[in-house]
């Protein structure tokens, strides 16, 4: 059958879509993942509200520093107080965009009065340095983990309470 015949009336990429879309019945009872829009970044389930938890897959975008920027603002406003878990997985570094990005960085100017534990797994050496240092001189307790150390973080994090307490 050639390419461009049709089967039904419907042209091949229509019918492959077709073939391959989920029910609305199988749509509705999967899990959604709640992923930022380039998917570098996914927000983890957390065992509290005033727990912030993201996983860096990937080399971090202007779309999706802007997502995660909008969840930590969000929590900011419904919580005095907020502890924040990033798990590097997979960190590529940021586009020129995601790092100068005007929202994302005055919602990280406010989060040092709303952080109050910052918790980084897998941070490459680098980075673990820059968060060591600026858990010095900010108000905010930091603390890194090795990758393999992930279950760790979280159990410390489990163990100091709510944020807001």
């Amino acid at each position: 059958m050639p390419l461009n015949d049709t089967i039904d009336g419907l042209p091949d990429q229509t019918r492959a879509t077709r073939c391959f879309r989920p029910s609305r019945v199988e749509m509705a009872t999967e899990p959604l993942m709640n992923s930022a829009p380039d998917g570098s970044v996914i927000q983890r389930d957390a065992p509290r509200a005033d727990l912030l938890a993201f996983e860096i897959k990937d080399r971090i975008t202007k779309p999706d520093i802007e997502w995660m920027s909008s969840i930590a603002d969000e929590a900011m406003k419904a919580h005095e107080k907020i502890d924040m878990l990033l798990i590097m997985s997979n960190y590529e570094g940021s586009d020129l965009g995601a790092r100068f990005d005007g929202y994302a960085s005055t919602v990280m100017a406010r989060s040092v009065a709303h952080i109050r534990k910052y918790v980084v797994v897998g941070a490459p050496l680098f980075a673990r340095a820059m968060i060591t240092l600026s858990g010095t001189v900010m108000p905010v307790e930091t603390k890194t983990f090795d990758l393999a150390d992930e279950a760790a973080a979280w159990a410390y994090l489990a163990e100091a309470g709510p944020a807001s307490a």
